[in-house]
């Protein structure tokens, strides 16, 4: 990797020239036949540049010869104690990472290395460059792709913003904007949806550009059951940061059902115990959603 900053990025801004640059983490688990492959393509593209850079892969309790693959490229070798998961395998390597700016990207060879120094320019005005998939999800299995669906849209909806690639596994990030995130961070395939989340809940700024999506060297490592995960992970992650857009909702609904059967109970003289308890409902719903509110505020605040 080439250290030394030369006229195409000298016009970049940071402050620490000593840590300016790029550190690409390659998280692996039994991804013999496509490590050695994806360290080729990454080197050959950040040495077409002047971009400081590093590789660093994390092999998590890999069986196979994964690891052998990261030791005769050459490469920044982590190696996990057993299989931790995907989240732990980043974590550990952007840990391990010397740079201000931190790369993620698959070890699969679904994830095209080209785009690498367009997303390292493009972060320096923001704090995330988030690979969108889009149209390239046709690589994605069928049975996935309504689960997906679901996914980003309860997310975009209580994120409220876009966001068009939720769990995209090519990303560059600046390093200081992640680390403070680490505690809410999970070990497993969740890692990349909890951090967008957490980005683009506290306003940080989120760059998406288009990319292509290749079909993946091996056997996928999520399984369906990964996806009530998923769910789980938005509404708590929401939950951290904005919590009235899951208890105003309920709230309403609360109090529309119990508005309803109030009035139905008026033209009958009888005013019911399920109207009050709708009507109580949806107070208790919205108190505690302002109570969570303020919780989340107040552990926010800088």
């Amino acid at each position: 990797m080439k250290d030394t900053e030369t006229k195409d990025y000298a016009d970049l801004p940071h402050s620490d020239e000593k840590r300016f640059g790029l550190s690409v983490v390659v998280p692996a688990f039994n991804e013999e036949g496509s490590l050695g492959k994806t360290i080729e393509e990454i080197r050959a593209v950040l040495e077409a540049t002047d971009i400081p850079s590093e590789i660093i892969v994390v092999d998590d309790g890999s069986e196979d010869g994964t690891r052998q693959e990261a030791l005769d490229a050459g490469v920044i070798l982590e190696v996990n104690p057993g299989n931790l998961g995907y989240g732990a395998s980043l974590k550990r390597g952007i840990n391990r990472s010397q740079y201000d700016y931190v790369a993620i990207l698959d070890a699969d060879s679904t994830y095209p290395p080209r785009y690498l120094p367009e997303m390292f320019a493009l972060a320096q005005d923001a704090d995330m460059v988030v690979g969108d998939r889009g149209g390239a999800m046709n690589n994605v299995p069928l049975i996935r792709r309504p689960a997906k669906r679901v996914l980003n849209g309860l997310a975009n909806f209580l994120a409220e913003r876009k966001l068009n690639d939720l769990n995209s596994g090519l990303r560059v990030m600046r390093k200081s904007k992640v680390l403070p995130f680490f505690p809410l961070l999970p070990s497993g395939f969740s890692f990349t949806t909890t951090i967008t989340l957490c980005m683009a809940c506290t306003d940080l700024r989120l760059i998406y550009i288009p990319i292509e999506y290749r079909k993946r060297v091996g056997t996928s490592k999520i399984r369906p059951g990964h996806f009530v995960n998923f769910i789980i992970l938005v509404l708590r992650a929401i939950m951290l940061f904005n919590p009235l857009r899951i208890f105003l909702p309920l709230g309403l609904i609360f109090f529309a059902v119990g508005f309803a059967k109030g009035v139905y109970d008026i033209t009958q003289s009888n005013l019911s115990e399920t109207a009050i308890f709708m009507f109580l409902a949806a107070i208790m719903l919205w108190s505690l959603g302002l109570i969570a509110d303020m919780i989340a505020r107040l552990n926010l605040r800088p």
